[in-house]
């Protein structure tokens, strides 16, 4: 066993982090829930590397004794590594998630680029496009720029969601009509659950490429591993397999009628097909 890391956060049961890192590497990885107070000594406690999510990617920031200049930057971190005297070292492996989703991004360079919602995740995004060269605008409820005048961006190319609009269980719900962008080449929501978002099968249906979180979920935690030495940054990428896997275990299939009618025979052929 290598050392101990894991995840801390208010709310984490629906997370699907500890059956990610499972699949990076044979390494303890456990959740770890709790309030904002108990923070400043588990920091002091016995573990060697941590993730950090909602709402604490900038509560744990003053209890470092280094951040990365990518955290820095962005105001957020969301990955611990315990340094050999004991200090902790803040990195943001968000940015290398969203990146990741991204792919090549050279399409939409110079073009406009509609980012919703204003919270950390928003500023991930928000770096991420700066280097890149892609133009954008923040869309939030409170600013100048807000979903009343949604029409002043009527040529956005590239959308990404960055707020919760969407997630389990409110799975109906989506934070803007994508036919109001008839020039969006590309949606990108960072919600993981559902694996379809109502935003994504409104592209599907317009025929607009579109990505879910769960690739930026398993690209951030494949870098922190990395950051926590536990895999070979030279390696070949895993990400596309990791989300492949979690998509899987995450989807279902539902069979429905009557007694007799072969629900049963159905199901175990889908099994068969589907793995």
């Amino acid at each position: 066993m290598k050392g101990r890391y894991g995840l801390i956060g208010r709310k984490l049961g629906h997370s699907y982090s500890p059956q990610i890192h499972a699949l990076i590497g044979d390494y303890e990885y456990k959740l770890y829930p709790m309030e904002e107070e108990a923070i400043p000594s588990f920091l002091q406690g016995d573990f060697d590397g941590m993730n950090v999510t909602i709402p604490y990617k900038e509560t744990v920031m003053p209890f470092l004794s280094e951040i990365s200049p990518e955290a820095r930057r962005i105001g957020s971190v969301n990955t611990l590594v315990r340094n050999a005297d004991g200090s902790l070292t803040g990195h943001n492996t968000d940015y290398f998630g969203f990146s990741w989703i991204l792919g090549d991004s050279t399409a939409f360079v110079g073009k406009k680029a509609l980012i919703l919602g204003s919270g950390g995740a928003s500023k991930t995004v928000q770096a991420v496009l700066g280097d890149r060269g892609v133009p954008y605008v923040v869309v939030s409820r409170s600013s100048e720029e807000n979903y009343e005048n949604l029409h002043r961006h009527a040529d956005a190319e590239l959308i990404v969601n960055t707020t919760p609009v969407g997630m389990f269980p409110d799975v109906e719900a989506a934070p803007l009509n994508l036919s109001l962008f008839p020039r969006c080449r590309l949606v990108l929501d960072l919600i993981y659950n559902p694996a379809k978002t109502s935003l994504m099968l409104q592209a599907d249906a317009l025929g607009i490429e579109n990505r879910g979180g769960i690739g930026m979920l398993s690209a951030q935690a494949v870098k922190a591993a990395e950051l926590w030495g536990l895999r070979d940054p030279s390696a070949s990428d895993p990400v596309a397999m990791i989300a492949e896997n979690v998509q899987r275990d995450m989807k279902s299939i539902a069979l429905i009628g009557m007694p007799g009618c072969g629900k049963t025979s159905i199901g175990q052929k889908l099994a068969e097909m589907t793995g």
